[in-house]
């Protein structure tokens, strides 16, 4: 009579391991639900992570980076440091559109309606296509004025990856503080919730790998301001006879 076949047991070893997989699924299923729980907390911390205020301090000159939005938040934001006295001119930045136009000229007339005096305007005309171009624009104008501190205007998206460019292009022993205008376009603590604050918050994630890879080998030029923590607004009566200049 032929011997009837065993009945298979798994090994114990092999229970155990199974045993371990189920739990590592478990683990990770539940590590996913809370990440899901909080999404939003997470996201607003990417959000806020662009986002640079280092406040005004008395400077020589405030600068507007170009591309403005459709409402002018940077333009007015620079308006309101000038009329507290912060820096006694302003420069509105800006690459040409045509022969004959630039955002540079509609930031000057967004800083006159918001009114800042025409002889306040240092207008700055380029053919930048991104924005360590601009700086560098901007790094010559620096130069030929002789001027030393700067206020630093633009989006607040835009600041974290404007600092790290401008602080690695800017003149060497040039003081520089970042000051966030809030923009209508992106928020946040939400800009998940529309297709622009997505492409936004996308185009400066990959804007600061292409500043990170462009300037690996560059060094830091500005200095710190920490020192010029306490100075107080430059008062009224202070010379404000910028001129107006084209750079081609």
């Amino acid at each position: 009579m032929p011997a009837l076949p065993r009945t298979y047991r798994p090994r114990a070893s092999q229970r155990g391991g199974i045993f371990f997989r189920l739990l590592f699924l478990l683990g990770f299923l539940f590590l996913i639900f809370l990440v899901y729980l909080a999404r939003h907390p997470l996201m607003r911390m990417a959000g806020s992570f662009w986002t640079v205020d280092e406040g005004p301090m008395a400077s020589d000159a405030i600068v507007i980076l170009g591309d403005d939005n459709y409402g002018g938040d940077r333009a007015a934001r620079a308006a309101d440091l000038l009329k507290a006295g912060w820096a006694p001119r302003v420069v509105a930045s800006g690459r040409y559109l045509r022969p004959y136009a630039s955002i540079a000229e509609l930031e000057a007339r967004d800083l006159t309606d918001h009114g800042v005096p025409a002889t306040a305007i240092v207008r700055l005309d380029h053919r930048a296509e991104d924005t360590r171009e601009e700086a560098v624009a901007i790094s010559q104008l620096i130069s030929s004025r002789g001027w030393k501190r700067i206020i630093l205007v633009t989006s607040n998206f835009h600041t974290r990856r404007s600092r790290y460019i401008c602080e690695r292009t800017f003149p060497p022993g040039t003081v520089l503080r970042v000051v966030a205008a809030r923009d209508s376009d992106f928020d946040p603590g939400n800009w998940w919730r529309s297709r622009l604050g997505v492409k936004i918050f996308a185009h400066e994630l990959v804007g600061m790998l292409v500043a990170m890879w462009q300037m690996r080998h560059s060094d830091v030029q500005t200095s710190s301001s920490a020192a010029l923590e306490h100075h107080q607004p430059m008062v009224a009566g202070l010379d404000v006879s910028g001129t107006v200049l084209v750079y081609r």
